[in-house]
């Protein structure tokens, strides 16, 4: 008898098009907002307008990630679920301690606090979502 491996869930079926959907609003939002604030404002906080960037992007990417499905694809998501959370904590903690670092709120400020933590949240979700649909080991 040939015993196979639970091929893993992918990752765009199921509660994943939700995580798809989420990511694909958060990009839109957060690409509008950047790219307002670059275009109208940008000498007055320049790293808070590009980090804002820098979160549409990676929202960009971690949806295109989780929509392709394939190893590449959670590989991908995967990079920028972790950086991502990685980037929200890091963010969140410096527009605690040094509110001059950031005089305008980026997407990650105060953990994403202007967008009902969502930001915080999310790459949590993502991550979560990436290890329950994973292959089985051998």
């Amino acid at each position: 008898m040939v015993e196979t491996r639970p091929a893993g869930r992918a990752t765009n079926a199921g509660p994943g098009r939700l995580l798809i959907a989420v990511y694909l609003l958060f990009a839109i939002a957060a690409t509008s907002r950047a790219g307002l604030q670059i275009v109208t404002r940008f000498d007055e906080a320049p790293v808070a307008y590009l980090l804002s960037a820098l979160a549409a992007l990676i929202y960009i990417v971690a949806a295109v990630g989780l929509a392709r499905a394939g190893h590449a694809g959670r590989r991908l998501a995967l990079v920028c679920c972790s950086v991502e959370l990685v980037g929200v904590v890091a963010v969140g903690v410096l527009s605690l301690v040094d509110k001059e670092l950031f005089p305008d709120e980026t997407v990650w400020s105060q953990f994403g606090s202007g967008y009902g933590y969502i930001p915080l949240v999310l790459p949590v979700l993502g991550l979560i979502w990436l290890w329950r649909t994973r292959r089985a080991p051998a």
